[in-house]
């Protein structure tokens, strides 16, 4: 039999999230171990994505994804600063390239006004081809605030400010099950050497696998633990110097914001993600999805040459909703929705989770009382 131990607070996941929150909770002064299943920080969503602080263009007002980027947003700019992590502001510019997308454009600027974006300018084909001349469109509306930043250094710095405060990640150690009930929450924790943890207070912050690990908790019911889907997505990198200056973003399709340009901190430029579902959450990269990088980017970028794109990585969504559901809004579960006190499940955290991370590390800890 396992042995017992006892904790004041468990957050589940080592991702950018979960060391938010885990970072939140410790500075107030919490006892928290982050439990994570790999050997590092940030081994899925949170360590391969576009590493992009978003500004909140696409998402309609009300909701939680909507808010907690405007919210992190400002949080995550100032922590950049202050624990002088690598980033920088180049803009992104949204862009139609028919006429037909105009309409879309325009929607998408309308949302993020009434997110309290109030800093776009609106560009006409010829500001667009001034600003990137590379790029082909016929409308486009520039973002000047979002920005990029080096996700591993984030990463890093939370887990640092995590232990400052008293906090511990225990790596290896992924938790298969546990129970809740009136004596608490307790965890079952595999690895090199299984234990059973009694918590006060569990965050699940398992990303791709939350949904699956709230399933495995028994007393709670199974009816609000929403579906677990992932949507692959691949990026491809160019090869040579960037003739891009500003991040570039097509119009969205179905489950993604479309194969768009993104810049990392050398100025190397690349593109992603398209969107694949899957059964499972592989990171096998398929080289043949090239042919369709090439045809998306050369609607806006037709001077990409042949033989020009180079694999690079394979990123995973952790979608609750299937293959053309519509798209959901992040599902943050406290005590006022489930009923169990201390647990707080965070389900479909996908983009802007990131950019969001310090407001819904906020919110997790005012759910928590």
């Amino acid at each position: 039999m396992a042995r017992m131990e006892s904790i004041d607070c468990a957050v589940i996941g080592a991702g950018v999230v979960g060391l938010a929150v885990a970072r939140c909770l410790a500075i107030q002064g919490r006892e928290v171990v982050v439990l994570e299943a790999e050997e590092g920080v940030g081994r899925h969503t949170s360590g391969r994505s576009s590493e992009v602080v978003h500004a909140g263009l696409y998402h309609p007002g009300g909701t939680l994804k909507a808010r907690l980027c405007a919210a992190g947003k400002r949080a995550l700019h100032t922590y950049l600063v202050d624990r002088d992590i690598p980033h920088r502001r180049l803009g992104k510019i949204l862009i139609a390239v028919r006429e037909g997308e105009i309409a879309t454009l325009d929607r998408i600027r309308r949302i993020a006004e009434d997110n309290g974006v109030d800093d776009l300018v609106a560009l006409s084909a010829e500001d667009v081809r001034s600003l990137e001349p590379a790029v082909v469109a016929v409308r486009g509306v520039l973002s000047p605030s979002t920005a990029i930043l080096d996700s591993r250094a984030l990463l890093a710095a939370l887990k640092t400010d995590l232990e400052a405060a008293g906090g511990v990640v225990a790596f290896k150690a992924p938790v298969t099950g546990g129970r809740v009930g009136e004596g608490g929450l307790v965890l079952d924790v595999g690895g090199e050497g299984p234990v059973r943890v009694r918590c006060t207070t569990v965050v699940n912050s398992a990303g791709l696998r939350a949904p699956s690990v709230a399933r495995t908790l028994r007393g709670l019911n199974p009816a609000l633990v929403p579906g677990e889907h992932f949507a692959r997505g691949h990026y491809f990198a160019l090869a040579g110097p960037s003739p891009f200056r500003h991040l570039v973003y097509p119009m969205p399709t179905p489950g993604a914001v479309g194969i768009h340009v993104t810049l990392d901190l050398s100025g190397r430029a690349r593109f992603g993600p398209d969107v694949t579902w899957s059964p499972d959450p592989s990171y096998a990269f398929d080289e043949a999805r090239d042919q369709a990088f090439y045809r998306a980017i050369r609607r806006y970028y037709p001077g990409l040459a042949d033989g020009a794109l180079a694999p690079g990585y394979v990123g995973i969504r952790p979608k609750i909703v299937p293959e053309g559901a519509p798209a959901a809004d992040f599902a943050v579960q406290g005590p006022e929705v489930h009923g169990v006190p201390g647990l707080v499940n965070l389900f479909g955290i996908e983009s802007p989770g990131l950019t969001a991370c310090l407001a819904i590390a906020e919110d997790v800890a005012a759910r928590l009382g």
